[in-house]
């Protein structure tokens, strides 16, 4: 059965053992780890014209790398190590203090990002497919998916495969195939969009001796308040990037939009550049150090933080998060706390925050990353298994990384012991994970304090 295109007319590209949809942080993961063997093909496509997905597309900071507080533990690794590991031999990160309680962040070159996941994926001899946007799936007589239809400028394609991952963001995959999922907002209002933008030429020492971030803080609520500059919050976070005198930003603030809407986005798209322009004004009018600033660069698109999250074998909840819950079924840890970005009840912008206790991580395990009642299929990054507040903890870079890690191993394990992928040995699971480099116990090391130790102590 094909739910969106007569499939006799469509041709097959290309028949691969492991096809991974998405080439976001979490796909290229996914891929990665599944091409650990060698034993098996693997093929990551992705709309877009470059792998990375949010980030190389609208941010420049990993988080989730680190517990917050001040003894911090590094809580992830494996694959997102060789990431940062390679962004360093090129000097392209940099560590950010620990800011609003949400631990130490890995800032690095988005543009350096991009060459970076194109090397890996090519040295692991990943197949690559770049402008391929999955449109439908064909499935058998059981509702098993056997292909994906993709389409391309040269038109519609099916690749078949045995194994398969969602790693779209959107669930797209899951959709396709009538996977069951919550849509952000139907239940509980859907996280804030973004359009994030860079600014070079800004004087760091006269913005210092301003009173810095105080300062902006102070210049942001009094412009709010006095009407001055049409900001949409008072409060949001600017800081330097690893390009001399440049600064990027999460202000700009766009809500109630669905993100698998075209409409919708095309509006928000609009509103988050109209938005960063009055940051870009205000910046110049009335921040010290920034006169002579001007934006260089916009996100490739608006930062989507939450659309479809897919029901699972098991939901991450708000309890598991807080409570530091542990699984016998663990496929990585998360310290990072709430971090929900919403509009209030009178309209107003906020960030609500609420902390994993102090020096704790939670434990999320392999069942989030598995739709319910699925034998062939695994989810990984911000489309996992998960209620809305537990989503806005585990969807730090580290995290979904480490999602798409464990739903790679797990995509090499089914087919080695010709299981589902529910029934997937998850001791054997951790074993590999541990092999790679994960980190799936408390670590009692304390975090280094410099990036050039990265590759020495990690």
């Amino acid at each position: 059965m094909l739910n969106c295109l007569n499939h006799e007319k469509i041709p097959l590209l290309t028949e691969v053992d492991i096809l991974v949809c998405g080439a976001g942080s979490a796909g290229c993961a996914a891929a990665l780890a599944a091409r650990e063997s060698g034993k098996y093909q693997v093929l990551l496509i992705e709309r877009y014209g470059f792998p990375g997905g949010w980030s190389t597309q609208v941010l420049d900071t990993f988080y989730g790398f680190f517990t917050p507080g001040d003894a911090p533990r590094k809580v992830a690794g494996g694959i997102p190590d060789r990431v940062v590991t390679r962004l360093d031999q090129t000097n392209s990160i940099f560590l950010r203090p620990n800011t609003y309680g949400a631990g130490t962040g890995v800032t690095y070159d988005p543009e350096r990002l991009k060459f970076v996941w194109d090397s890996l994926l090519g040295e692991a001899e990943v197949k690559l497919l770049l402008h391929s946007f999955v449109v439908g799936v064909e499935t058998d007589s059981g509702g098993r998916l056997t292909s994906v239809v993709i389409s391309t400028k040269r038109g519609f394609y099916r690749i078949k495969a045995k194994r398969f991952i969602d790693a779209t963001g959107d669930a797209d995959l899951c959709r396709w195939a009538d996977v069951p999922f919550e849509r952000a907002g139907d239940v509980e209002p859907a996280q804030t969009l973004t359009t994030t933008f860079r600014m070079s030429n800004v004087d760091f020492k006269s913005f210092a001796l301003a009173g810095g971030k105080k300062m902006l803080d102070e210049k942001m609520r009094e412009a709010v308040e006095k009407g001055s500059h049409p900001l949409p919050r008072k409060a949001g976070s600017v800081h330097p990037m690893v390009y001399p005198n440049s600064i990027a930003t999460v202000a700009v603030r766009v809500a109630d939009i669905d993100g698998t809407d075209f409409e919708q986005l095309t509006e928000a798209e609009r509103t988050g550049r109209r938005q960063a322009y009055i940051y870009e004004k205000f910046l110049r009018e009335c921040v010290a150090g920034y006169e002579r600033a001007v934006i260089t660069g916009l996100s490739t698109q608006i930062g989507v933080r939450e659309s479809r999250r897919v029901y699972g074998e098991y939901r991450l909840t708000k309890d598991d998060c807080l409570t530091a819950a542990k699984f016998d079924d663990a496929v990585f840890l998360c310290g990072a706390p709430v971090e929900d970005h919403r509009q209030n009840s009178d309209g107003e912008d906020e960030t609500v925050w609420e902390y994993v206790p102090e020096g704790a991580v939670y434990e999320v395990p392999y069942r989030t990353l598995v739709p319910r009642g699925r034998d062939e299929l695994w989810v990984a990054g911000r489309c996992f298994s998960a209620t809305h507040d537990a989503h806005a903890s585990c969807r730090s870079m580290a995290q979904t990384m480490s999602m798409g890690q464990a739903a790679g191993l797990a995509a090499v394990l089914s087919l080695e012991e010709d299981s589902s992928a529910r029934a997937v040995d998850t001791g054997r699971l951790r074993e590999r994970l541990l092999r790679l480099g994960a980190i799936l116990e408390f670590p009692e090391k304390i975090a280094f304090t410099g990036a050039a130790e990265w590759r020495a102590n990690f």
